[in-house]
């Protein structure tokens, strides 16, 4: 049994360039969005480590650097870099609907 998602608007999409980042404090949920390549990612700002801000990480590809320890998270799955397991940081839905970025809060996964 699938449930509904939940869309939740957070900015224009032109407020997020290309290779541009933000952050949102939502509904208890802080979220870090990148744009790389026309795709929206959105992920949990805290990595699962040690809290630290991954808005603020060295971002390469679709990889995103902690700035504390210098673990790398896949944007897309939240995954370790070249890890099958093991920590990941939470990813949500997002989506661009009528010209905004939207997020789904209860959609997240890991």
């Amino acid at each position: 049994m699938s449930t509904a998602q939940a869309w939740t608007d957070l900015l224009a999409e032109h407020d997020l360039t290309e290779r541009g980042r933000c952050f949102a404090r939502l509904d208890g949920h802080e979220i870090a969005l990148f744009r790389i390549e026309d795709a929206v990612h959105a992920i949990a700002d805290s990595c699962p480590h040690a809290g630290a801000s991954l808005a603020r990480g060295a971002l390469k590809g679709t990889t995103i650097q902690c700035p504390a320890h210098g673990l790398r998270f896949d944007l897309a799955s939240g995954c370790i870099h070249g890890a099958g397991g093991g920590l990941a940081v939470r990813t949500y839905p997002v989506r661009i609907h009528a010209g905004r970025v939207e997020v789904d809060l209860g959609g997240a996964v890991n």
